[in-house]
């Protein structure tokens, strides 16, 4: 914050002894410190609040975004409950023909109708 050097600060002291006196020196002193103390603390009490307004004022911003995506997401839900999706268009209806077809050879049905070899067994 303020940027004393030694020399600076041998000066300052010096003619705090010549206008105090060694009498009232240590005591004014001793009330600088004091002074110097509780602003000191007064800034850290000050930086510490405003760290956690921000913090809290991000963590607010954050709930609000995760709320606004959780509303879209479910508004997209909603509207693909209420829309089915588009039928198939017709070129894909010739592919669907042959595809239908291999499902009735493959299903149960038709296994059942086809031809099975039984087993003997001689007694």
């Amino acid at each position: 914050m303020f940027d004393f050097s030694l020399g600076e600060m041998l000066v300052v002291a010096l003619v705090a002894l010549v206008v105090l006196g060694p009498e009232r020196l240590p005591k004014a002193a001793r009330l600088a410190g004091l002074w110097l103390r509780r602003a000191r603390a007064h800034w850290v009490s000050m930086k510490n609040e405003l760290e956690q307004e921000l913090a809290r004022e991000e963590l607010a911003r954050s709930l609000r975004e995760t709320r606004q995506a959780l509303d879209e997401a479910q508004a997209q839900l909603h509207a693909a409950d209420r829309d089915p999706p588009p039928a198939a268009p017709a070129a894909n209806a010739a592919d669907a023909a042959p595809a239908a077809a291999s499902e009735e050879a493959a299903s149960p049905s038709a296994a059942s109708t086809a031809p099975t070899s039984e087993v003997r067994r001689d007694d």
